[in-house]
């Protein structure tokens, strides 16, 4: 497993456990709950993979200076 893969698993339900405190379903229409939980789902992945993808850099970066 490369680093990279082990931040994943790390964020994933640390982010999902941020974005549980957001009451999505009340952004979308009613009886709109499956697209609502497709939402979450996709805004999990994406906001975990810039977080991954930050820490990757940033720790590049400080290798540097």
């Amino acid at each position: 497993m490369t680093i990279k893969t082990i931040l994943y698993i790390i964020m994933i339900p640390i982010v999902l456990w941020a974005l549980d405190s957001i009451n999505i379903n009340s952004i979308f229409k009613k009886n709109r709950y499956y697209q609502a939980r497709l939402f979450y789902l996709i805004l999990t992945i994406v906001i975990s993979y810039l977080l991954v993808n930050f820490i990757i850099d940033f720790t590049n970066y400080t290798k540097f200076v």
